[in-house]
């Protein structure tokens, strides 16, 4: 599981520390992809073959399933971190993200998200009342 926020930067060469307490599971490899509002997804191998298995089920006369794996595969990369924890963003997934220095990865619970630093906080800022709102929807009975 993937908890927690952190603010690493990007190098000149467009790679970016993972958090180290992510280093060992990821360590084996990995995939970056786009994801939904304009940040990048990052998975496990083994998180990506359970996604990528649930979508081979799914109809491919469905258009929502056809649009959704044409996104997610065409703007997927295969990585593998370097000694120092370091992974290669490519060029197109940092200009998809707009990702040019300061960072956010956040731990999404099965994935890890990138994101631009200012983009995030205007995401949280705006999502904190609807997180609010949505708590009894989401998690009925919590509290």
């Amino acid at each position: 599981m993937f908890l927690g926020t952190h603010s690493p930067r990007l190098d000149a060469k467009g790679r970016l520390f993972l958090p180290a307490k992510y280093r060992d599971e990821l360590s084996g490899g990995l995939v970056i992809t786009k994801g939904q509002e304009r940040c990048l997804y990052v998975f496990p191998l083994a998180e990506f073959r359970r996604v990528t298995e649930n979508l081979r089920s799914a109809p491919v006369t469905a258009k929502a399933v056809r649009d959704y794996s044409r996104v997610l595969f065409a703007g997927a990369s295969d990585e593998v971190p370097d000694k120092q924890g370091r992974i290669t963003l490519p060029p197109a997934l940092r200009s998809y993200a707009g990702l040019e220095r300061d960072c956010v990865v956040i731990g999404a619970d099965t994935r890890l998200e990138i994101w631009d630093a200012a983009a995030w906080a205007q995401y949280e800022s705006e999502q904190e009342q609807v997180f609010a709102e949505l708590s009894e929807e989401v998690l009925p009975g919590a509290s």
